[in-house]
């Protein structure tokens, strides 16, 4: 049996090849990415700790878990799961054992107590115990949401000065990844310097818009001093020059000037600090 041998395409030919390639390649269906599989620890704790619900590991301690909270967030380990939910589960030999999740996605108790939950935000733990919020801060996270929060339930809470205040919590798909969040800075036209001598001038976050306005006052100032200096020196230096028996009078000019200027510079500190701190 003889094989033939295919003509291979003619160089006019191989543009439109590869353009038919690239739209081919262009329409065909993405895979999606699966997510890694769940694997859980077993640990110990003395609570009576929910699924979902996610533990921080006690103080000196490496095989004993509490409800994680704001309080111990920095020691934050997993989310409790069901033993045999997990696709590898790792067991010890203490007692009162549950499973705790470090990897894989999972359902997780949240709350908005931080504000409302998307596709993508970061979750730390919240005030509430074992129940998880929206970082909005540098923070230790328990990963990233994968949806929106979940048959909500609204619950009353107590804030720090004892008011009330309602919450809704729920279940939300969480990206299991034990991590530190670093709240990245919002892109402004202020140079971060100047940004954070304002910050500290006014003694609270300051927008864009008070310091644009105090930089041109203070421009403004700065340019009328400049020129008032000048003509005072300039004319000093002419008249001395001119009439030498004038110094008494060029000293009371330059003394007035003087004068002229503090007030200038003080109404301009005053208007700068008015409009960081009222604005």
């Amino acid at each position: 049996m003889m094989l033939r041998r295919l003509p291979y395409p003619s160089t006019s030919l191989r543009p439109l090849l590869a353009a038919a390639l690239m739209i081919a390649l262009s329409i065909m269906p993405i895979v999606p990415v699966l997510a890694g599989p769940l694997i859980s620890e077993g640990y110990s704790s003395s609570e009576n700790l929910s699924v979902s619900t996610l533990v921080s590991l006690r103080e000196n301690s490496s095989d004993e878990v509490t409800a994680a909270t704001n309080e111990n967030v920095e020691n934050l380990l997993g989310v409790v799961v069901s033993a045999n939910s997990s696709s590898i589960s790792i067991t010890s030999s203490v007692t009162n054992q549950i499973q705790v999740a470090t990897s894989g996605t999972m359902d997780v108790l949240v709350s908005d107590i931080n504000g409302e939950i998307a596709r993508g935000d970061y979750i730390t733990a919240s005030p509430i115990a074992g129940i998880g919020m929206k970082a909005t801060d540098n923070a230790r996270i328990i990963g990233v949401a994968q949806g929106t929060l979940q048959r909500p339930v609204v619950q009353s809470i107590k804030n720090s000065d004892g008011s009330e205040r309602e919450v809704s919590i729920g279940q939300v798909p969480v990206l299991v990844n034990v991590s530190s969040y670093f709240k990245q800075p919002e892109r402004t036209i202020i140079p971060a310097a100047i940004q954070n001598l304002a910050n500290s001038f006014a003694g609270r976050e300051v927008s864009p818009l008070p310091i644009i306005l105090s930089a041109a006052i203070f421009l403004v100032s700065l340019i009328i001093v400049v020129i008032i200096v000048y003509s005072m020196i300039r004319n000093g230096i002419i008249s001395v020059g001119r009439n030498p028996l004038s110094q008494s009078a060029v000293y009371r000019n330059v003394i007035q000037m003087s004068g002229l200027v503090l007030a200038i510079l003080a109404a301009a500190f005053v208007a700068i600090y008015l409009i960081l701190t009222r604005l």
